[in-house]
């Protein structure tokens, strides 16, 4: 099963991949099958995925450019579908 976490430090203080990493591990019971971590000053995320559609491409948190990373919990359905308008629009 997903999960994610995360925090920011209301104190400024650097968040580490350590603290992340242990809040993840506390999902290690739910049966993930990949993990990811992202700290960024105070801030930090991660992810535990269990893999069922893109094994191999899912890894999260995902960085989509312009100092933006995310973490998502559950399943695009419709993935198919929007990927055809999507490049269809360019």
């Amino acid at each position: 099963m997903c999960g994610i976490a995360g925090f920011v430090s209301l104190t400024g203080a650097p968040a580490t991949r350590e603290r992340v990493a242990g809040m993840i591990r506390t999902l290690e019971h739910r049966g993930p099958d990949d993990t990811g971590v992202f700290v960024d000053g105070p801030a930090g995320i991660g992810a535990a995925r269990l893999s069922i559609i893109d094994v191999a491409g899912g890894h999260q948190p995902i960085g989509i450019g312009g100092g933006i990373t995310v973490a998502q919990n559950g399943e695009i359905y419709n993935y198919l579908e929007l990927r055809r308008e999507l490049e269809r629009a360019g």
